[in-house]
């Protein structure tokens, strides 16, 4: 997540051609999927500006690995033109949180989604639903389980391909993200490798990896995390950094990563959040910085 929703409150636009070593980099060491950018407007978020000029310079092999962020049809239709085929439709259980993000109620969104679903299945394409606010909204207060089942086992939200859970503020904890994604799977088709579930966690309150393991053992297939947990949310007051991509990494340890791996991601957010003016938050980077030099993730001195 780190281009999209990492960048996003950092208020500064990365030169195009950074975003695309960025995106070259984690994909050649193995990240198997990115979120690259938002189609949201730029005088609202500045640092997605240059998004569809990311989207430009990619490889249609590239883009194949690549989602975007959407909130309407029309974002759809004018992303798949600029050659994106993976598109993130979001919005937010919470009618509040929706109405500040995107503008409009959580159900003119959801009745907007056969129409999104239409124009990404015409260049072949895949919509992913995405619900932020599925915990807790910063101007209602909790969410209600049983809405965010509604949302996701409305029969207009069929045809996603996956279906993203977005603890938005941070504020869930393991037992209740391991209750509403076992909820999820209960009811309906998602949980599958056809139909994946994504937690989209923060790490406000400090439980961002402990969330992520409590969301792939109910059956999340896909975990979000930033760079040095780079990130928040603009239009949600109170919500902090993404969940540390690193952190992530070294707790779940899929068979791609390897101690080089963690290395070369440390190394690129050493020097991407100098770029931007933010702070590393995370907690395997610092250790793999440490002077345990026994232990094989600490990275050598001097380099």
């Amino acid at each position: 997540m780190t281009l999209r929703d990492g960048l996003q409150l950092t208020g500064k636009v990365l030169p195009t051609a950074r975003k695309v070593e960025i995106v070259r980099e984690l994909l050649a060491l193995g990240v198997p999927e990115l979120e690259i950018g938002s189609m949201a407007r730029p005088d609202l978020v500045p640092p997605m500006a240059n998004t569809l000029e990311l989207v430009a310079e990619l490889t249609p092999e590239e883009l194949e690995r690549c989602w975007l962020w959407v909130a309407t049809p029309r974002h759809v239709e004018k992303a798949a033109a600029a050659g994106v085929r993976n598109f993130q439709y979001c919005f937010s259980v919470s009618d509040a949180h929706n109405k500040a993000n995107i503008g409009r109620t959580t159900e003119d969104s959801l009745a907007a989604i056969p129409e999104a679903v239409r124009f990404s299945q015409e260049v072949g394409g895949r919509i992913q639903l995405c619900l932020a606010t599925a915990f807790t909204c910063p101007f209602d207060g909790p969410v209600d389980p049983e809405r965010v089942l509604a949302i996701a086992h409305d029969p207009r939200a069929a045809s996603a391909a996956d279906i993203v859970l977005a603890d938005t503020l941070g504020q869930a904890y393991p037992g209740q993200v391991g209750a509403l994604l076992s909820a999820v799977v209960a009811e309906g088709h998602w949980g599958t490798p056809e139909h994946r579930i994504v937690f989209h966690g923060h790490d406000t309150w400090g439980m961002g990896v402990a969330n992520s393991l409590a969301a792939i053992a109910a059956g999340a297939g896909v975990v979000d995390g930033s760079l040095g947990g780079l990130g928040g949310c603009p239009f949600a007051p109170g919500a902090s950094g993404n969940t540390s991509s690193e952190d992530l990494l070294f707790a779940t340890r899929p068979e791609w990563f390897t101690p080089a791996k963690l290395a070369a991601l440390v190394r690129m957010s050493e020097r991407l959040l100098p770029e931007l003016g933010e702070p590393n938050r995370s907690r395997a980077a610092e250790g793999s910085r440490s002077k345990a030099a026994a232990f094989e993730w600490v990275i050598p001195a001097g380099t």
